[in-house]
């Protein structure tokens, strides 16, 4: 039977300074002692074999060639046989919400990957619950056993008149956010414009948070390396995950930011990257791994932090180097480093007994000197935490959608019509503007499937207005009749749905109605594959594990509709993200990214 975390986080380090000091001089026996490993040094870049840790309290109290002095009656000793000891994986910025569950079943699937650190930033469910959803998953992160700081989301709504999100989050909130326990810095400031503008809300923000003495989380989603750029770093973001190419690594480091390189279950952004430190001898000690996004089927089945440090090695990083960018690194730059991020005295005795350190094969995973996982499999058991009624039945959509209100009128008169369509590309969060010219069939705009060209709409679902805004879409490679719908739309979360038929489009949204949220394929007016998330339309109340099989159902019967992306459901989701160019949508209309404007359909 699977054994209860302990609910008690180990005391501060200044309570238990001696103590350690007495277990570090052989005066008190160990907790536990894990002999003969080889220390990975992430302070020194070494590897020092033949290495003992003694721990006390859930802190590293020892770290030396022999720690039999700590050895007592009580103490639990573990022969770590020559393998690799490295500190417990960090992930610098990601959203829970993207893996389709709550904090608890993320926690459950991460950590037998060895990840014992996230900074997470709710703003997904910020966008629908405002700060009160930001209260309830800094709870449950405070409940967790494992290090899960929280960021206070700072642009909810992302683009002020570009789009109407849930709720709004003012600078008010952030000064109160800032004082609560668990409250790490603020979350990716999306807004570069106003940022560089020296918009009001922006820098009143990253004002609190400084003074606070808390980090400023960035998101300068432009490749324009000039005056805005300099510009927003002028006002105060400290990181960037952006960035998609080595310039953009570069650019970020040389003024004063870390450089956050995300691999995601959609974002590649890595390889291109880490150029900036494998080729042009950048200084790694400012660059920064992450994930970002990664839903359950990638937890489940690929990985998480592991996953991102192997791929690093991959491209040509020394396994040393990749390991500090997912630890000291992050630590560091979250002004943690006497906390966590590394093997040494004094630290959370947060801990992997690793075999192969390229491939990153963890056998062992131990979070404040507990042994959490083995052998991949979680050992604990961490409870369900309960989400109010207050957090469900939010997909409000005021009627109930028939396929004619995905009607695009053409002008009068007009035999075809040149739009703008919005152009997905795989493996990247950008999308690309282009123009397509389409049939008008009894004075309807029709879709053009051989071209790759479907159809999208955006439905307002937390007002019930029962607004819809229709548009076009490339890059899927639909080629049924089929249509699929999430309640997941970063970042305002209103339903997207993006289909080659208008009556499979209305029954997928309904569908959603129905359910309360979450991610729903239909095929010719049949369900094809279903994943509820009551939780804010955002989270499954289910296990991981169960939320994996039904993604990968959904991933399956995409690809039987000619869907050939890698994660697909990442770059649906994305589609009215309208802080990230090109072109995207919204409840107020079609926008252009590069000009922060609404624009018309058509040309």
């Amino acid at each position: 039977m699977a054994k209860k975390p302990s609910a008690t986080k180990p005391r501060p380090w200044p309570e238990m300074a001696t103590h350690l000091v007495d277990v570090a001089m052989g005066r008190t026996p160990a907790d536990l002692v894990i002999r003969n490993g080889r220390w990975v040094n992430v302070h020194s870049g070494e590897i020092i074999a033949g290495t003992d840790i003694a721990i006390a309290g859930g802190r590293f109290a020892y770290c030396g060639p022999n720690a039999g002095h700590a050895i007592g009656q009580g103490t639990k000793v573990v022969d770590a046989g020559g393998r690799y000891l490295v500190p417990g994986l960090c992930d610098a910025h990601m959203h829970v919400e993207s893996g389709m569950v709550t904090v608890t079943e993320f926690c459950r699937a991460v950590i037998p990957h060895g990840t014992t650190s996230l900074f997470i930033d709710p703003h997904e469910i910020a966008n629908v619950l405002g700060l009160p959803g930001v209260r309830l998953m800094h709870d449950e992160a405070v409940a967790m056993p494992v290090n899960v700081h929280v960021q206070m989301p700072s642009c909810v709504p992302s683009a002020p008149g570009l789009e109407h999100a849930g709720a709004e989050l003012t600078v008010a909130d952030v000064v109160e956010a800032m004082t609560w326990e668990n409250i790490i810095g603020l979350g990716e400031v999306m807004n570069f414009p106003g940022v560089a503008a020296n918009d009001p809300v922006m820098s009143g923000e990253i004002a609190a948070t400084v003074r606070a003495g808390k980090t400023v989380g960035g998101h300068y989603a432009s490749r324009d390396l000039g005056l805005p750029f300099h510009g927003y770093v002028a006002g105060g973001p400290e990181d960037d995950h952006e960035g998609t190419r080595a310039e953009d690594a570069i650019a970020r480091v040389r003024q004063g930011m870390k450089a956050m390189l995300r691999l995601g279950s959609a974002w590649y952004d890595v390889a291109s990257q880490i150029k900036a430190v494998t080729e042009g001898g950048i200084d790694p000690r400012n660059f920064i791994l992450c994930t970002d996004d990664s839903h359950s089927g990638t937890l489940v089945h690929e990985g998480h932090m592991d996953r991102v440090v192997r791929h690093a090695i991959q491209q040509g990083l020394k396994p040393v180097t990749a390991i500090q960018m997912a630890t000291l690194n992050t630590a560091q730059h979250f002004r943690l480093e006497r906390e966590i991020g590394s093997i040494a005295p004094g630290r959370l005795a947060d801990l992997l007994i690793v075999s192969d350190l390229a491939a990153m094969t963890i056998d062992e995973v131990y979070a404040r000197g507990v042994r959490l996982a083995k052998g991949g499999k979680l050992e604990i058991d961490i409870p369900a935490y309960d989400y109010p009624r207050t957090a469900k039945n939010t997909v409000k959509l005021g009627k109930k959608l028939k396929a004619d209100d995905f009607d695009i009128a053409a002008p009068k008169g007009a035999n075809e019509v040149r739009v703008r369509v919005i152009g997905v590309i795989e493996n990247q969060a950008p999308t690309r503007a282009l123009e397509a010219d389409l049939p008008v069939e009894d004075g309807l705009v029709a879709m053009d499937r051989r071209n790759d060209v479907c159809q999208i709409a955006l439905v307002e679902r937390h007002r019930g207005t029962g607004g819809v805004t229709n548009a076009f879409v490339s890059g899927f490679g639909y080629m049924g009749d089929c249509a699929m719908a999430s309640s997941v739309a970063h970042d305002a979360h209103h339903i997207i749905v993006v289909g080659t038929n208008k009556q499979d489009m209305a029954l997928a949204v309904n569908r959603l109605g129905e359910v309360g949220g979450g991610v729903v394929l239909f095929s010719s007016g049949k369900e094809l594959a279903l994943v509820e998330m009551p939780i804010a339309g955002l989270m499954s109340d289910e296990r991981a594990e169960i939320v994996a099989a039904k993604a990968e159902k959904l991933t399956e019967a995409m690809r039987k509709m000619g869907c050939s992306l890698n994660n697909a459901y990442m770059q649906h989701s994305l589609l009215a993200l309208v802080v990230i160019p090109e072109l995207r949508i919204s409840d107020v209309g079609l926008i252009d990214v590069t000009t922060f404007q609404k624009v018309d359909l058509f040309v």
